[in-house]
């Protein structure tokens, strides 16, 4: 089984315990990591059986991926954050009309909810996650849309939030934010998919019962991130949905998709987020649906 997920801490902490053979019953794997946007390019092409994926790619590979009900980056507090230089003369969102954005891939939630919430935005760039702060700073954009742990270290490159999109979307919504899940093959087969989902669920409560036994693999790949900031972003990203989304987090998915249908908001693939119509959401957003 081929299990492909971001080497960002909250994603190495949930799955430490599967990959490292600690959960008993669970399907031998073949790891991938790669950057979310990374992972969405590979959900769009069906490389991966089991993928960390943006919920924003999930409309788009909706007849062939079905959530998982645990992992997921779901929550309040832990949204991207659009950001300018400090002495930038920005002060809202609308006056960033005919600014030059930067986003984090096409197909993150991150792009999805900029576009929600400034429509009229024409001139969008796409860089990789970790080169946005440094073109904001650096004048090669005006703005930029940071995800991961952008949001805790962005003060140290000049920068400033001109708003917390989560935010937006939790007082617009009334609801959390949700940033991206754990979806699997909807033809693999259901005893399978059962094994699947009960071990993703007991790699969370493992490591939550042993923080510290995933310390060492999550910093091999938390590359140059301060130690604080990691484990500031295992405790803002792995939350009580990343054990089960429950109704809240449910409605909280079906809410951006509704959202994004309604406004018709286009991607580089040429088709709509909104392509979910009532025949795809009949396939069921969870697997065992």
């Amino acid at each position: 089984m081929r299990l492909a997920f971001s080497p960002c801490p909250n994603d190495t902490f949930i799955f430490y315990a599967w990959v490292h053979g600690l959960i008993a019953g669970t399907p031998e794997v073949e790891v991938v990591l790669a950057d979310i946007d990374e992972l969405n390019a590979m959900a769009l092409c069906g490389e991966t059986d089991v993928t960390k994926l943006s919920f924003a790619a999930l409309a788009h590979v909706f007849d062939r991926y079905a959530l998982l009900h645990a992992g997921g980056a779901l929550g309040r507090g832990c949204g991207p954050l659009l950001v300018v230089g400090k002495e930038a003369l920005w002060s809202r969102p609308e006056e960033l009309v005919a600014a030059a954005i930067a986003i984090p891939g096409e197909l993150t939630t991150a792009a999805l909810l900029l576009r929600l919430r400034l429509p009229e935005a024409r001139h969008i760039v796409v860089l990789r996650f970790d080169e946005i702060m440094p073109a904001v700073a650096e004048g090669k954009v005006d703005a930029g849309v940071i995800i991961h742990e952008g949001r805790f270290t962005y003060s140290g490159y000049g920068l400033r939030c001109l708003e917390d999109l989560g935010e937006w979307w939790e007082v617009a919504m009334g609801l959390p934010i949700p940033l991206g899940g754990i979806a699997i093959k909807r033809d693999m087969p259901k005893h399978l998919a059962a094994k699947v989902d009960a071990a993703l669920r007991a790699g969370v409560e493992y490591v939550w019962r042993h923080p510290e036994a995933a310390r060492a693999y999550v910093r091999a790949h938390a590359q140059e991130m301060d130690e604080k900031v990691c484990q500031e972003h295992i405790a803002l990203y792995v939350n009580e949905f990343s054990l089960d989304y429950g109704n809240e987090g449910r409605r909280a998915i079906e809410e951006l998709f509704s959202r994004a249908e309604s406004a018709g908001v286009m991607v580089a693939t040429g088709a709509t987020v909104g392509a979910m119509d009532t025949a795809t959401l009949s396939l069921g957003l969870f697997w065992d649906e």
